[in-house]
């Protein structure tokens, strides 16, 4: 069951990453044409904004997903740091559980609200054939991949060990690099 739960997360982990890492490059590209449009040509396009927006909406809420599987979301541990193993484990737990709350809050607000924009139709102004439920389509998709990251963690335990996870990690931590 943990081998199969864990590589179903691996391919949800990638899917995560790639669409995080093309919302990012999309996002890269689209400005300059904006800046080049402004400065060179006096003319404000009215779409690299928008998009740039749209762009930003998925490479949060997705790719926050990824980082919360590879422990690299942001994390105070100056107290967990000094508790034994055993509260070390009991504080990990508490901190899935109270995740779990609020990727399901997200889940039931960000669907709320796609399903809202479908029934009015409202489009987009720069772009009018795209309603504006797909631009809060990546609050439900990202944080239901959170959930499914939490769900993992809190019954397998942390992910970001993993060979997987740790594809392009800088080696481990300052102590790993001195032995």
């Amino acid at each position: 069951m943990k081998d199969t739960y864990c590589k179903a997360m691996d391919a949800v982990y990638w899917l995560c990453i790639w669409i995080a890492g093309l919302a990012m490059v999309v996002m890269t590209l689209v400005i300059p044409v904006q800046v080049v449009a402004r400065k060179w040509f006096d003319s404000g396009l009215s779409w690299p904004e928008p998009m740039a927006l749209m762009c930003m909406i998925i490479f949060t809420f997705v790719g926050s997903a990824a980082a919360y599987r590879a422990g690299s979301h942001i994390a105070v541990t100056m107290l967990t740091d000094r508790l034994p193993p055993q509260g070390k484990y009991i504080f990990a737990r508490i901190v899935d559980l109270l995740m779990a709350l609020v990727a399901l809050f997200v889940i039931v607000y960000g669907t709320d609200r796609v399903l809202f924009f479908m029934e009015t139709g409202q489009t987009l102004a720069d772009f009018t054939q795209i309603q504006v439920s797909w631009t809060y389509l990546p609050l439900p998709i990202g944080s239901a991949a959170t959930l499914l990251f939490i769900i993992e963690s809190f019954f397998f335990g942390s992910q970001h060990h993993r060979p997987i996870v740790t594809i392009g990690s800088h080696g481990g931590s300052a102590e790993d690099s001195t032995n």
